[in-house]
């Protein structure tokens, strides 16, 4: 790394294996507190019981919505750039297909796009994927069972939980300039 008028520089692709190794320790120490938040809901008539160790469709919602907000952190290019390192990182850690990866990312986040709409919120995206992913709706009263919507006292717990699974560009941009390697 060398500093440039106090920065120092990281490559694009140090930058993504930095976002990996944090994003999973994140959901790694993360999720069991996420599952202990829904399975012991009083708005849920009764528990989900979500097992702990099931966390696959959680990690990529939240994969989803970090890659969705690093538009906003890069220029474009170079957004593209480290959203594939991710991607490669991302499959080589679950030993799966970058290509599946990416369909599996798309697809969760056309989903948050359609459980979010008219919000442009993240948090609140992400919080709702997971509600719908793990099929909570069953668990519900049946008011907002009917609405097929989440009881909102729920929903903003959640999306309190899920801010905690955003990675904090500000932070890491403050301390490195990224640049392309070579």
């Amino acid at each position: 790394m060398i500093t440039l008028f106090g920065k120092k520089k990281l490559t694009e692709e140090k930058v993504a294996n930095i976002f990996v190794n944090g994003l999973q320790l994140l959901i790694d120490e993360g999720f069991e507190d996420v599952v202990g938040l829904i399975n012991d809901s009083p708005e849920f008539l009764s528990p989900p019981d979500l097992d702990p160790e099931d966390s696959g469709a959680f990690t990529i919602i939240v994969l989803a919505g970090n890659l969705q907000a690093i538009p906003s952190y890069f220029e474009s290019g170079q957004d593209r750039r480290i959203t594939q390192y991710i991607l490669e990182k991302f499959a080589a850690l679950y030993e799966t297909d970058k290509m599946k990866l990416a369909q599996m990312v798309s697809e969760t986040r056309k989903l948050m796009m359609r459980k979010n709409h008219p919000s442009k919120s993240v948090t609140n995206a992400m919080a709702r994927t997971v509600f719908c992913r793990y099929e909570l709706n069953k668990y519900q009263e049946k008011y907002f069972k009917s609405l097929d919507s989440p009881n909102p006292i729920f929903i903003q717990r959640l999306k309190e939980a899920m801010e905690t699974f955003l990675w904090n560009w500000d932070t890491l941009l403050e301390k490195y300039k990224v640049v392309q390697a070579g």
